[in-house]
């Protein structure tokens, strides 16, 4: 199946400052990719090429097989949500959203329908009527969301859709763009939310001083970055474990937490030997698994590495 997005070598500079460089990646039909940075990492930058409001200096953009910029109409098919949301505060709710439907091609009638159910939907059906300057951030979000998404676009793209949600509202977002992808859509949104990405990403690329640091499904990424960190429990410890896991020969590290041994197994190690060694001992070995890094953990040290590395370079430079 053909890809949904591919980027190739999409570079992006004002004046002296390279927003984005050399950036590449692909989003299959179907699924939830994250784009996912620290605040000025380049992903608004990245989401508003694609779009074509700004100009790529080089590299090759394919969207739903052409490029955006030679085919604009292209664009219809997407629903955007931008990071600076543009709604008319003094409109009623539910005219603003007809009005944002009917530029997408929809009639009246079926704007002002489909807005009507978009708004019980997301739990605004009482404010069709009232003005956007009279609703909260969190409730002009939802209205900003049900105005990208109201033609049933096959894709979407949301840049920080999260920004100024509570957490009960994120729930209800994160669920509708779930959603989006059981019915077959493709969604593409930038975060610095790691946990929430965590949540309904199947992909991920992590980008950092404009450049690409990371990027995969999300389960492979975690597997990958896993290292030789294991969690080992028994249903009562054993006489001789502390013993074991404090030997600097086999264990790098070794912390007890909650009722657990959080251990770094040194290079040396087999861990099939050791599991086969705690099984031995008595009480009964509950749990010997390899600890997962969180996205946030990922993040942040790929990040933090990644920020060094370009500081040592223009240190290199200058």
């Amino acid at each position: 199946m053909q890809p949904t997005l591919t980027l190739r070598g999409v570079s992006k500079r004002y004046a002296d400052h390279v927003a984005v460089e050399s950036l590449g990646f692909t989003v299959p039909a179907g699924t939830i990719y994250g784009i996912l940075g620290p605040n000025g990492a380049g992903k608004s930058t990245t989401l508003r090429m694609i779009m074509n409001i700004i100009a790529r200096d080089v590299g090759e953009i394919s969207l739903l097989g052409r490029d955006p910029a030679e085919h604009p109409a292209l664009l219809k098919q997407v629903g955007y949500l931008p990071e600076d949301r543009g709604l008319y505060r003094k409109m009623r709710v539910i005219d603003t959203i007809v009005f944002f439907g009917r530029l997408k091609g929809l009639t009246a009638r079926e704007a002002r329908r489909r807005a009507g159910e978009w708004l019980e939907r997301l739990g605004l059906g009482e404010w069709g009527n009232a003005t956007v300057d009279t609703l909260s951030k969190g409730m002009q979000q939802k209205v900003q969301f049900i105005a990208t998404v109201l033609h049933d676009p096959p894709v979407l793209i949301l840049d920080e859709p999260f920004s100024g949600l509570d957490p009960v509202n994120q729930d209800v977002l994160l669920d509708t763009v779930k959603q989006a992808k059981e019915a077959g859509r493709t969604v593409l949104f930038s975060t610095h939310i790691m946990e929430q990405a965590e949540r309904i990403c199947d992909q991920i690329c992590i980008i950092a001083e404009g450049q690409k640091v990371l990027e995969g499904g999300v389960r492979e990424v975690r597997r990958q970055e896993a290292g030789n960190r294991y969690q080992i429990e028994f249903e009562t410890e054993p006489a001789g474990l502390d013993s074991l896991l404090h030997d600097r020969r086999r264990f790098d590290r070794a912390v007890r937490s909650n009722g657990s041994w959080e251990v770094d197994l040194t290079d040396g190690t087999e861990p099939r030997d050791l599991l086969i060694e705690l099984t031995r001992m008595e009480p009964t070995l509950l749990r010997f698994v390899r600890v997962e890094p969180t996205l946030h953990q990922i993040f942040v040290n790929r990040v933090g590495a990644a920020a060094t590395a370009h500081r040592k370079g223009q240190v290199a430079d200058a």
